[in-house]
């Protein structure tokens, strides 16, 4: 099968984006999917969350910018079946640089072809910087679907219809004509209140089919692995964080014919 990208991408913060590119990717390299995680972030913390350190020259800035291969850029992690595209403070400046550019829309999609095409990964996932801007877009432009994140909170529907504003216009323009939400994800959901039921059952009301059925709870043991530098599935094994992101991972795979 071709390999597939999946954007991880919600414009808002802290609402378990990079949380989710990282243990859904080691989840899914745990039964034997080869992963790629391709960090877009400046922050940079999809590459902490793997064990990686934030290296000056490391990122796909440099790519992005038309010097060097992507694939030139790929680390291996200490886990198996999942490599990183690390990132770094430098992608800040990506969003100005890359739209002075000629096709600045389509500049990750250009260097993603041969990591796609070389047969190495079953699947890549991206994790977004929490915005809108060029290198989301990018994002957008060069991944088969995009996965939102959605906190259980009344907030977190705001700007949902903004982003797939944005998605319509990326689709009428030509720039990736197959764009589409593939699913959104229930973060941060706390069953013992009933806000998160309330917000649970509007977003499914919603977005129908395309809420995934797992839902991923607040627990203290999430929120601690990246300061090891672990996915929670190497971090606490039996945790109903690690739980949650491993049927997760079955039901995306279920989603996608794998």
């Amino acid at each position: 099968m071709p390999t597939k990208v999946i954007a991880v991408a919600n414009q808002k913060g802290g609402v378990g984006k990079t949380t989710t590119a990282v243990n859904l990717a080691a989840c899914l390299a745990a039964v034997g999917k080869k992963v790629l995680l391709l960090d877009l972030d400046p922050q940079a913390n999809a590459t902490s969350g793997v064990g990686l350190e934030k290296v000056e020259g490391a990122s796909a800035y440099q790519v992005l910018l038309g010097e060097g291969a992507l694939l030139d850029k790929i680390k291996p992690t200490k886990f198996e079946h999942l490599d990183v595209v690390p990132s770094e403070m430098d992608m800040c400046a990506a969003d100005i640089e890359i739209s002075r550019l000629e096709n600045h829309l389509q500049r990750l999609a250009l260097a993603l072809k041969p990591v796609s095409e070389c047969g190495r990964y079953d699947l890549i996932l991206i994790d977004c910087p929490p915005s809108l801007g060029i290198l989301a877009l990018n994002a957008f432009a060069a991944c088969n679907g995009i996965l939102v994140p959605l906190q259980c909170e009344y907030y977190a529907l705001e700007g949902i219809s903004m982003m797939n504003r944005v998605l319509g216009q990326l689709r009428e323009a030509g720039v990736n004509p197959r764009l589409e939400i593939f699913g959104v994800l229930m973060t941060m959901f706390d069953g013992r209140t009933k806000l998160a039921n309330e917000v649970v059952a509007e977003v499914r009301h919603l977005f129908g089919e395309k809420v995934f059925e797992t839902m991923i709870p607040r627990t203290t043991r999430l929120a601690e692995a990246p300061s090891f530098g672990k996915p929670i599935i190497h971090y606490d094994k039996y945790s109903s964080g690690s739980a949650a992101y491993e049927v997760l991972a079955q039901e995306l795979l279920a989603r996608l014919g794998m």
